[in-house]
């Protein structure tokens, strides 16, 4: 690694709120766009079970599995040099129990290169993710709208009960969690649990005092076809882009002037 590389590191990312700096985090899946993600300058690198909605075309993260995750975040691993990498844990690992929970994310730390897991829970995993950080894996919590538990709740819904969301942004830092997403909660909600953790708070969907921000890399990039959440800003429309090359492409190729005489070999 070049030595003028400075990694982010779990230390430093929870330095980050007592410094008083935002905190930037996207989610990727492939090595391509790590790279472009981490020369950028992203703080962190989510694989998030996102990946099976916007890789995979399925309608939730519950298909998704430990394999899966374990496979797309060894490509971003390999395109990364400075950014934190979180591998998120799919439904259901965190729910099998402390020891089993350990195994399998220490497996996926040790396979891909990441720096810490990420699991959707509050005070109902405080054990699990006490014991994370105990056999020495960083682990970030994710309360308010879990898309995990989105049978349960019968669809992706904003989450208002602030004492809950208190107690499990709570428990999440006691038991050891370096940092917290807090997802689909009003402003607030959120700005009070930010006030009251010493942790960094990484918001989508939950305005705009979290320590930090993430977004699905789709969504941000203008990628995602249909419709996306009202807190998912598309900061360019790639998509159109894509398409628009594409199709000059299909132009190009059915009239004959491409390839040309620049794009091909001489004798």
């Amino acid at each position: 690694m070049n030595p003028a590389v400075r990694p982010m590191t779990v230390p430093k990312f929870v330095a980050a709120k007592r410094e008083g700096r935002k905190l930037t985090m996207l989610t990727a899946y492939d090595y391509s766009l790590a790279v472009a993600l981490d020369e950028a300058g992203v703080d962190s690198i989510l694989v998030g079970d996102s990946l099976g909605m916007v890789m995979q075309g399925q309608a939730n993260t519950l298909p998704v599995t430990v394999d899966e995750i374990i496979y797309h975040t060894k490509c971003v691993c390999r395109g990364v040099r400075r950014a934190l990498v979180i591998a998120d844990l799919p439904f259901p690992i965190n729910h099998l129990g402390v020891h089993k929970t350990i195994e399998l994310s220490a497996r996926i730390l040790k396979e891909t290169g990441c720096q810490a897991v990420k699991l959707e829970g509050g005070a109902e995993q405080a054990s699990v993710i006490a014991g994370l950080v105990a056999a020495g894996i960083p682990v970030m919590g994710h309360v308010g709208l879990r898309p995990q538990n989105v049978l349960m709740m019968g669809g992706y819904r904003v989450q208002r009960d602030g004492e809950t969301l208190m107690a499990d942004a709570q428990a999440a830092q006691d038991a050891g969690a370096f940092g917290v997403v807090l997802e689909g909660i009003p402003s607030p909600l959120a700005k009070g649990v930010t006030t009251q953790l010493a942790i960094p708070t990484i918001g989508i969907g939950a305005g705009p005092d979290c320590d930090g921000q993430v977004l699905v890399l789709h969504d941000m990039l203008g990628l995602t076809p249909g419709p996306v959440p009202k807190f998912a800003k598309a900061f360019c429309d790639l998509r159109g882009t894509i398409q628009a090359a594409v199709a000059e492409y299909c132009r190009q190729v059915s009239e004959g002037s491409f390839p040309d005489e620049a794009h091909s070999y001489g004798s």
